[in-house]
């Protein structure tokens, strides 16, 4: 049986600590471990953020990383809201190009790939700054081969939609810090054992926002309809990519509020599509939702030709099957 989503790492990682007025030189260390105060201030107040990318092997055997620069610019923007040290862009990007390209040779071949988890938290040893940030801190590059995400054919996600909770506090949602992602562990374990749930969409006084771990797109039609950027929730790569990609297909994308009430009176009609996206799975169907203590089918409530489609087309660019003619890919060996 094949390991579980990221679960198996490579031996070693790239790692560089600041301390207070400048970052150490980058060095490769066992990943297995990591020396940290008990007192530090992530495990204490949650001054943490990561990203997750991939890179992918293409047939003439070079590694290319997916939108490094974006993930990039996102962990440094994470960093700042959370009053971290300030992150050295270019440090961040060659530490990830070092890591990947020491493990070329190991990135597994499509539908596998190498998935990329930057992360960066606070270090400093003051469990009295509860409300004064971290002046030291840690970043380092974690590597985890991955299989095909759909090995066991596209499961149909059931999704509960929860219009009292939200996934995280509003001013928090752009940020990818692993605080959001605790604070919703609760209402999605106890949907999964009260309704059988894969994931809540959180839609707060009725606005369709996002799940614990995926932006959501309704595709109606020509039409893609999805929440517009703002700091409630996370900006994802893969939406952008995905959108980006829609429009180059002559779809309609509304960035815009929609409300519980119209989601589910279009998702009544015959051929519409639901799907999460995220850089794990990319695209995920969505097949049901639940609400009030009814179940809705989507659609069919089978997986859409829409949905298939772009992730097909966004997998191709990343394979090297298709031409990159948004320049989305950085060649690293």
């Amino acid at each position: 049986m094949a390991a579980a989503f990221g679960t198996v790492f490579m031996p070693e990682m790239a790692i560089s600590w600041f301390d207070g007025s400048r970052w150490s030189s980058s060095e490769m260390v066992p990943s297995n471990s990591i020396s940290l105060h008990p007192g530090a201030h992530v495990l204490h107040y949650s001054s943490t953020c990561f990203e997750g990318l991939k890179a992918f092997q293409h047939k003439d055997g070079s590694v290319h990383l997916f939108r490094m620069d974006k993930n990039i610019a996102r962990l440094a923007q994470s960093s700042r809201l959370l009053y971290l040290p300030e992150l050295n862009e270019k440090m961040v990007s060659d530490m990830i190009k070092e890591t990947v390209a020491r493990f070329a040779n190991e990135v597994p071949a499509p539908p596998g790939s190498l998935y990329i988890r930057p992360t960066h938290f606070g270090t400093e040893a003051a469990i009295g700054k509860a409300a004064v940030a971290s002046s030291e801190s840690c970043f380092f590059v974690l590597t985890s081969p991955v299989g095909d995400y759909f090995s066991g054919g596209d499961k149909m996600l059931r999704l509960l939609l929860e219009d009292e909770g939200m996934r995280c506090a509003p001013h928090m949602g752009m940020i990818k810090s692993g605080g959001n992602y605790a604070s919703a562990l609760g209402p999605i374990s106890r949907a999964r054992d009260d309704v059988n749930a894969d994931q809540i969409l959180f839609c707060p006084n009725g606005d369709v926002q996002e799940t614990g771990a995926a932006n959501f797109l309704l595709i109606d039609g020509n039409e893609i309809i999805t929440k517009a950027l703002d700091e409630s929730f996370l900006h994802g790569v893969t939406r952008d990519s995905l959108l980006t990609l829609a429009k180059d297909m002559g779809m309609t994308v509304s960035e815009r509020n929609i409300s519980v009430d119209e989601l589910l009176e279009r998702a009544a009609k015959p051929g519409c599509e639901a799907a999460l996206s995220g850089t794990a799975a990319v695209l995920a169907p969505v097949g049901t939702f639940i609400y009030k203590g009814k179940e809705h089918t989507v659609g069919e409530g089978s997986i859409g030709k829409t949905t298939l489609k772009l992730r097909s087309t966004l997998n191709n660019i990343q394979w090297g099957h298709a031409e990159d003619t948004h320049g989305w890919l950085t060649r690293v060996n």
